[in-house]
């Protein structure tokens, strides 16, 4: 049936009549539980809420795609490839650089960490920025001993506070602009928001560094990769006997013969050890893995191919340890922990033969190894953290075929600042895990991005284009000349940039599509609809009426203040995007009803939907975070809720003063 045919003016149950606007609250309620809820993704809740607004007839069919061609929708995906050529032509390594020499002061750190990410959020995706910033703030954290915890949460709030200082900066300023250009037909330009934007982005940066991180929980211990992990305690040493069943598979069947994902790091022979991945010959008797497992999995081997684990004495592992602390410094945390393991390998295999002369023998073999350590060439563990947009986020080891079609391992996975220590191939990953992998030196960087994770232990991973820079901030700058001097809309400006930097190489063409954020476009492209349906079938106007009830006896500025609350709450608890799409058809009924410029009211909705500052779950910013700083879902608010009212004290009164009435 067409659109046409199933419009309604009221929905007539025979007991029970519906008129448009309570369909669309009742849409609208059902879709704020199920973002609330998180059982389905944000995306596929607002497709399915555009879609039963269709049925409905609040959304005529033939406009139901219609939000996937919105300008704002088009911007946004537009400033994502561009932020990916940021990173791409090397422009924010060199930033990360110069970051990484502020010293040990916390303050500075914070001052250092946090004014970046306001300036780069202004200029690109708050997200991006924050996922540019995030190794860095952990390596500082690592190499200065200081809790991550006390940084990373400022450095997400800090990424929201730099967005609301240009048009491009964050979804709300862009949804916003387009909707005040549907309205009066003249959209906000790139720094109208900067006025207000950057005085609320630097006094919440001071309030940030002097203040606010007190208020953020100090948890010991999680800059530690092995402290986060503890490693060494699940890393099992078995050899392969005469009899084990093992004797004579290659890894492949071994696998495919215990039906797990149990993951085998290295292949011991002859004193020699070899990745496992590139370890493709057939296991052989006195063979020595080095794997990671707990109980279960220990008895799964021993009973299913004969592997057994090597004992272990307790001077044994005080030996080991001595060696491992006599290891060269600069080597990784990580490797350090797997050549300890290989040694107690080599010494123990040796040991079971009882023999004086083998211990004297395995005393040598241990100086030597001291002298010339086994070959780690490849053997390169790395943490990272699953993004919101990742493909790993609801599916298993074995769907998402880490080993086979990536070349990599999982080691560990850790939530909420403690490590899981369920069945590794029973976990499905979600959004802010921190996981632990083995993968190739050189493939490792592209597997990762592919995956989706953003690595945690160091910038080198990435290998910027210094040589496109020049390019990437010319090509930039021309697109704002662009948009101030209203040659081009913002879309098609920022669309042309972005076409331009595929097209001379700043960034590749797979890059620039991995760049845009599905999740985020289909959100936007489902909710502008129904958020029209809101203002079309009077729903606005309702909820304005009644705000105007409230208010009528109080100045203007109070039902300012209650509509920055709401929106507020609104971007706590869904996506700010999402916030804002439905906030600012109840800003312009509300300016209409007090005869007003609309123009406060819809910079009151833009700068309160980007302050996510109570919940983990408000801003893809705030979950980057909760896995690296070992944060609890109740943590957000002790500085959240300060840091919100200080950016509402600041807010209103500028923008009264820069929008008057």
């Amino acid at each position: 049936m067409a659109a046409e045919d199933i419009s309604i003016e009221t929905l007539d149950l025979g007991w029970l009549t519906l008129t448009p606007s309570t369909l669309v609250f009742i849409v609208l309620g059902l879709t704020l539980v199920a973002f609330i809820w998180g059982r389905f993704r944000y995306d596929l809740v607002a497709l399915a809420a555009l879609l039963g607004s269709v049925m409905l007839g609040l959304v005529p069919a033939e406009s139901a795609f219609a939000g996937f061609g919105h300008p704002a929708v088009i911007t946004v995906a537009a400033v994502l490839v561009l932020s990916r050529g940021f990173e791409r032509s090397g422009v924010v390594d060199i930033i990360a650089n110069q970051v990484l020499k502020v010293g040990q002061n916390l303050l500075l750190q914070l001052l250092v960490l946090v004014g970046t990410v306001v300036v780069l959020s202004g200029i690109m995706n708050n997200v991006g920025a924050l996922a540019l910033l995030l190794p860095v703030a952990m390596r500082l954290a690592r190499e200065h001993n200081t809790s991550p915890s006390l940084l990373l949460m400022p450095l997400a709030f800090g990424s929201l506070l730099g967005g609301l200082t240009t048009l491009i900066g964050t979804p709300p300023n862009i949804i916003i602009s387009s909707y005040r250009g549907e309205v009066t037909g003249e959209s906000f330009s790139m720094f109208s928001f900067s006025p207000v934007g950057i005085v609320v982005a630097m006094v919440g940066l001071v309030f940030i560094v002097l203040v606010g991180w007190h208020l953020t929980p100090k948890r010991s211990g999680q800059a530690s990769t092995d402290e986060m992990f503890d490693t060494a305690n699940y890393l099992v040493e078995l050899k392969v006997g005469e009899e084990s069943k093992a004797n004579g598979l290659t890894l492949q069947q071994l696998r495919e013969e215990l039906d797990e994902t149990i993951p085998v790091l290295a292949v011991v022979r002859n004193d020699q050890r070899r990745a496992g991945y590139h370890f493709h010959g057939v296991l052989e008797e006195g063979d020595i893995l080095l794997l990671e497992a707990g109980p279960d999995e220990l008895q799964l081997l021993e009973d299913k191919v004969g592997l057994s684990a090597i004992a272990e004495r307790e001077e044994d592992e005080a030996e080991s340890t001595d060696t491992d602390t006599d290891t060269d410094t600069d080597t990784d945390t990580d490797t350090e922990t797997l050549e300890a393991a290989n040694s107690r390998a080599t010494a123990n295999s040796e040991d079971d033969a009882g023999h004086a002369k083998h211990e004297e023998a395995s005393q040598q073999e241990e100086a030597s190894q001291e002298r010339q350590p086994l070959d780690t060439e490849g053997l390169q563990l790395i943490e990272a953290v699953v993004r919101n947009d990742s493909m790993m986020i609801n599916r298993s080891v074995r769907e998402l075929r880490l080993n086979h079609q990536f070349g990599l391992h999982l080691i560990a996975v850790a939530r909420d600042g403690g490590r899981l220590k369920q069945r590794l191939r029973d976990i499905r990953f979600k959004s802010g895990d921190i996981v632990m992998l083995q993968g190739s030196e050189t493939e490792l960087a592209e597997s990762l991005a592919s995956l989706g994770c953003l690595p945690l232990a160091s910038r080198e991973l990435y290998l910027g284009q210094p040589r496109k820079l020049a390019m990437s901030i010319a090509i930039f700058a021309l697109a704002i000349v662009a948009m101030l001097l209203d040659l081009l809309p913002a879309a098609v400006a920022m669309s042309t940039a972005a076409l331009i930097s595929l097209l001379i190489g700043v960034l590749p063409l797979r890059e620039g599509y991995q760049a845009i954020d599905g999740p985020v476009i289909v959100l936007l492209a489902a909710m502008i609809p129904v958020g029209e349906a809101l203002e079309t079938s009077g729903g606005a106007d309702l909820i304005a009426g009644a705000l105007l009830r409230f208010g009528s006896d109080w100045p203007v500025v109070v039902t300012m203040v209650g509509l920055f609350l709401l929106s507020m709450l609104l971007s706590n608890v869904v996506n700010n995007a999402a916030a804002a799409l439905l906030m600012a058809p109840i800003a312009v009924s509300l300016a209409n009803g007090f005869n007003v410029s609309l123009d406060p009211f819809l910079m009151v909705v833009a700068v309160s939907a980007s302050c996510a500052f109570l919940t983990p779950i408000g801003h893809q910013s705030n979950t980057l975070v909760m896995g690296p700083g070992g944060y609890r879902f109740s943590d957000y608010w002790k500085l959240g809720l300060p840091l919100s009212i200080v950016v509402l004290a600041v807010a209103i009164p500028l923008i009264l003063l820069v929008w008057p009435l």
